[in-house]
């Protein structure tokens, strides 16, 4: 049965894409699928090497936030099993959508092959999302202060004080985190939700795991944008922080939509079809190619399940 919850936010992403598209509908319909060929043949071969190196890094990355939550956990699991299981889940959970799969399915059905408890998976899906949390935050936050001028891109009448305001507010609440796993804080509760604060060892990986899947997300979109007129690095770093976290929000499925008209507003600077290039080059590489691998990654994985079960009845003695 349906939650209630779940539905809202199924409805909240349908909306979400219906809007994003009919905004950029709006924005790219005088483009011709000549001028978006021409963008994608425009970009260099470096270029695609290095947003395919920057895409690995990414799942790298996050496959370091199971082997952070798993060491929290005080369990061992080899890293090749781990690395597999946070593929999986995040390629499917990027392109189908939070609000209709978390990737909670793939991690149970994973980790209790090895022993993992329901309890502990819950507090794995949970400390890995705060990961991602913490390091969108620290890396929003040192974004804002060193580039005071980004947010002017979203509001023009927003003054760079406002920025640099917002910025130290964010990296306070990692520093405070940090305090509190430093001096070993009492658990944090807030509704529902519980914060207990790790060992300094284990924080000090989140706050490296976390702002490093971003930044080479981002630059998946950096390296295959032109040079010319090209705003830097931090800019699209910053960008994809706030097209990111909408598309989040949004429950977009692959924040379809949203990611375009969010860089299409804030990148006036670049052709529209070159932007629209690049991020067709960080969808290929970064959602659709991990989706279409995953797929295997579960089939072998189900096949050896149904292998390991088929030899165990085999050896089983029937009735005298």
């Amino acid at each position: 049965m349906i939650k209630r919850s779940d539905a809202v936010w199924t409805l909240i992403g349908l909306f979400a894409v219906v809007l994003s598209c009919y905004l950029l509908y709006k924005e790219v319909r005088n483009i011709s699928l000549e001028e978006l060929k021409e963008s994608l043949y425009a970009i260099p071969l470096t270029g695609w090497v290095c947003s395919g190196l920057a895409t690995l890094g990414a799942y790298c990355a996050l496959a370091w936030y199971d082997r952070i939550a798993i060491a929290h956990l005080g369990r061992k699991i080899s890293w090749w099993f781990i690395t597999l299981c946070s593929f999986t889940t995040y390629a499917l959970a990027h392109n189908i959508g939070a609000s209709v799969f978390s990737g909670a399915l793939v991690r149970y059905r994973a980790y209790r092959t090895k022993g993992i408890s329901p309890h502990e998976i819950g507090v794995l899906i949970v400390f890995c999302s705060f990961t991602f949390a913490l390091g969108t935050i620290l890396a929003a936050g040192c974004v804002l202060v060193a580039k005071p001028s980004l947010i002017q891109r979203v509001g023009t009448d927003i003054g760079p004080w406002v920025s640099i305001g917002v910025g130290v507010f964010l990296l306070a609440l990692v520093a405070l985190y940090v305090l509190g796993s430093w001096l070993q804080f009492k658990p944090w509760n807030w509704g529902k939700f519980r914060l207990e604060y790790p060992r300094l060892k284990i924080v000090r990986r989140q706050l490296l795991a976390g702002p490093l899947e971003l930044a080479c997300a981002a630059a998946i979109i950096y390296f295959a944008l032109p040079a010319q007129d090209n705003p830097g690095y931090l800019v699209i770093l910053g960008v994809f922080l706030a097209s990111f976290s909408l598309a989040l929000l949004s429950h977009a499925p692959g924040g379809l939509g949203v990611l375009e008209v969010t860089f299409i507003a804030a990148l006036p600077e670049l052709r529209t079809a070159d932007v629209l290039a690049a991020l067709i080059v960080f969808r290929g590489f970064y959602l659709l190619l991990p989706f279409a691998l995953s797929l295997f990654v579960v089939l072998g994985f189900e096949w050896h399940q149904w292998r390991g079960r088929r030899q165990i009845q085999q050896n089983i003695p029937g009735d005298s």
